[in-house]
């Protein structure tokens, strides 16, 4: 099983950070703004429009709130098993989302791994974005 893994650091507290993580109906504008164009809620599982015009049915496995960790899996995509996860860990006056995803085929690696590292670019830049600056 193939994993990828992205570190996104950031000057916003992991408080706030793990509410936007959290806010799982809200990638489009929260989290992943660009990457992520389009989330839709269902019971157990969002509807998740990908920039590309993909769409993923991704139930949601984990939401927990004292270890700041969300947990799902995706359906419908080009891979035959697909789980992933977000945790926020505290770095100080900021956060650190570690961001990974196991998968099969192994052969899939390269494409979520551009996938993920444009998802993480969208992600650094909406919580930087939306980080208090330093003195206020």
């Amino acid at each position: 099983m193939a994993t990828v893994r992205k570190l996104i650091v950031t000057q916003m507290p992991a408080d706030r950070v793990w509410d936007a993580v959290r806010d799982i109906g809200a990638l489009h504008t929260r989290l992943v703004p660009g990457f992520v164009v389009d989330t839709r809620l269902e019971p157990g599982a969002r509807i998740v429009t990908f920039a590309n015009g993909a769409t993923t049915r991704e139930p949601i496995v984990t939401l927990d709130d004292a270890g700041r960790r969300l947990a799902w899996s995706a359906e419908g995509g080009t891979t035959t098993h697909y789980n992933a996860s977000a945790e926020v860990l505290e770095t100080g006056p900021g956060a650190c989302v570690v961001w990974t995803a196991d998968f099969l085929p192994d052969d899939a690696k390269p494409a979520i791994e551009a996938a993920m590292a444009a998802g993480a670019t969208a992600m650094k830049k909406a919580l930087d974005a939306a980080a208090p600056v330093e003195g206020q």
